[in-house]
């Protein structure tokens, strides 16, 4: 069931995405080679909490699997998301991606980039640059009377025509007092398709985009979900609402 929020409840939506925003600043300002996730990750739960805020993600809990140990998702490279973070040093040339989920209020934030560590590829500059405006392009469409199908649409189409590839078996989702609520948001699609977009309704975009084949596997530690081909990926999100007919994008700071 997809929910429409009130003002309040997206206020409260919007506090807590204003802290993941700012937590993903910080953790970019110390992204560099030679740092560990690990770092990162306890840098970014103590600006949570010293915010009022708890860290979504810490011991999030998915059948089959430990309860995920970390603060943020940090990804490398091939890693499209949910690497867990450790005692892996971050090294010139990668691409890392951070994911990060708050919940204050008992309302969640979540929010993601990719960051290049020190001089990377032409390639992945490009990749990022793509990735980050097909998440803009996701986020123009997704007005009042457009349907979700439209999101995912403007997403494939415009990575696509850069020669890129849109992760099919991960998608956006609600955002609210859930952190995965109704509706799916596929970043793939077919205009026209799929639930029709209210106002109230709050909703995470993120496009995980690939230079290699759409194809995905998890690792053995079953969170990390890597490129099937092992060539890099980046991802984008924001959690936005659909206020007076018009995306509103929340996780900023």
């Amino acid at each position: 069931m997809i929910l429409i929020k009130s003002k309040t409840e997206i206020d409260f939506i919007r506090a807590s995405n204003k802290i993941v925003a700012e937590t993903l600043k910080l953790v970019k300002h110390h992204t560099k080679p030679g740092v560990s996730t690990l770092e990162l990750d306890q840098i970014a739960e103590d600006w949570i909490r010293s915010n009022g805020g708890v860290p979504a993600f810490k011991g999030y809990k998915q059948y089959g699997t430990i309860d995920f140990p970390g603060t943020i998702c940090a990804s490398i490279d091939e890693e499209v998301v949910h690497g867990i973070p450790g005692n892996r040093i971050l090294k010139e040339g990668e691409i890392f991606s951070v994911d990060i989920g708050v919940l204050k209020n008992n309302y969640y934030g979540d929010a993601a980039i990719s960051i290049a560590v020190g001089e990377i590829s032409e390639e992945k500059k490009l990749l990022m640059k793509v990735t980050e405006e097909s998440l803009y392009k996701g986020i123009e469409v997704a007005v009042a009377n457009n349907r979700i199908g439209d999101i995912g649409a403007a997403v494939q189409q415009y990575v696509e025509s850069f020669g890129f590839s849109v992760v099919r078996d991960l998608c956006g989702h609600g955002v609210g007092r859930k952190l995965h609520e109704d509706p799916q948001i596929p970043n793939y699609g077919k205009k026209g398709t799929g639930a029709l977009i209210k106002n109230g309704m709050t909703i995470a975009i993120e496009p995980m985009v690939n230079i290699g084949t759409y194809k995905v596997n998890v690792a053995d530690d079953g969170w990390t979900v890597y490129t099937a081909d092992r060539m890099p990926s980046a991802h984008f999100e924001h959690t936005i609402a659909i206020i007076n007919g018009k995306p509103e994008i929340l996780s900023v700071s």
